[in-house]
C-alpha cells in the first residue's frame, strides 16, 4: 500500500515537520521508526529529509514482526532494521532526535528513555473517518463502525508535552488488487465476518478516506 502511494501525503507532512524541527542542527539526525512494519514509510521519509541535512541521517526501524523486518531489510538498504519488542528496545539512552510511531502500539517509557535532549516524538493516530468506507462494509450500523481517539490523545499528553496536532485528510482511489492489499493490511478486518470481507474483496474499485492526526510531543522539562 505504501509503495503505491497510499500514505504519500502523510509521508510528505511528517518529512516537512522533521525538516522544520531539525532547523540548523549540525550533527547527524537520528530517527527511530518504532513499529516500522515493512519499512516503506521510514524509507519514504528518509528520501525526503536526507538531502536537507548537513551531516547525514541515521534511520533505524524496529518491529516485533520478523517477516516485516526481513521485507524491510531486503527492500531498503539505507536504514538499520531490527526485530525487537517496543517494551525492551535494544538501544542506549537518549539516542534519537526523532521517534516515529505510526498507527501502531507505543511504549512511552521506552520512548522517553531513548529520546535525546530536545528530541521529538511524532505519533500518527486514526481520526473518526479513517477508512470509513471499509468500516461501513465490515460493520454496517454496529458500534464498531464508530471510532474516537480522545483516549489516545490524552494518554500521549500524559507522557509528553503535546506541542501540536496536525490534521491530514485525503481520499485514495483503489483498484481491485489494492483493495485486497488494504483488507489484508488493516486490523479492521480481524472482527469482520467472512461474508463482509468477501463483499469488500469483490469490489472492482473504491475511493477510500484517509483521515489522520499527527501528534507532536517532547519530553517534559
Amino acid at each position: 500500500m505504501c509503495q503505491n502511494g497510499f500514505f504519500e501525503p502523510l509521508i510528505e507532512r511528517i518529512s516537512r515537520r522533521i525538516k522544520q524541527e531539525s532547523g540548523t542542527k549540525k550533527q547527524r539526525i537520528r530517527i527511530l521508526d518504532a513499529g516500522c512494519g515493512e519499512g516503506s514509510l521510514l524509507s519514504g521519509i528518509r528520501e525526503k529529509v536526507s538531502p536537507h541535512t548537513a551531516n547525514g541521517l541515521l534511520s533505524v526501524g524496529v518491529d516485533i514482526s520478523k517477516e516485516g523486518i526481513l521485507a524491510a531489510s531486503k527492500a531498503y538498504s539505507d536504514s538499520i532494521w531490527c526485530v525487537a519488542d517496543l517494551a525492551k528496545c535494544p538501544f542506549a539512552n537518549q539516542q534519537f532526535d526523532f521517534i516515529l510511531n505510526t498507527l501502531s502500539p507505543s511504549n512511552y517509557s521506552e520512548f522517553n528513555r531513548m529520546l535525546a535532549n530536545d528530541g521529538t516524538v511524532i505519533k500518527v493516530i486514526p481520526e473518526k473517518n479513517y477508512l470509513k468506507e471499509v468500516r461501513e462494509v465490515f460493520y454496517g450500523h454496529t458500534p464498531r463502525r464508530e471510532y474516537s481517539n480522545e483516549g489516545t490523545v490524552k494518554h500521549f499528553a500524559d507522557h509528553f508535552d503535546l506541542l501540536d496536532m496536525e490534521h491530514v485528510r485525503y481520499r485514495v482511489a483503489l483498484d481491485r488488487a489494492l483493495i485486497g492489499h488494504l483488507v489484508r493490511m488493516t486490523p479492521l478486518s480481524w472482527g469482520a465476518t467472512e461474508e463482509r470481507l468477501q463483499k469488500m474483496l469483490d469490489m472492482d474499485s473504491a475511493k477510500i478516506t484517509v483521515e489522520l492526526t499527527i501528534l507532536i510531543g517532547k519530553t517534559f522539562a
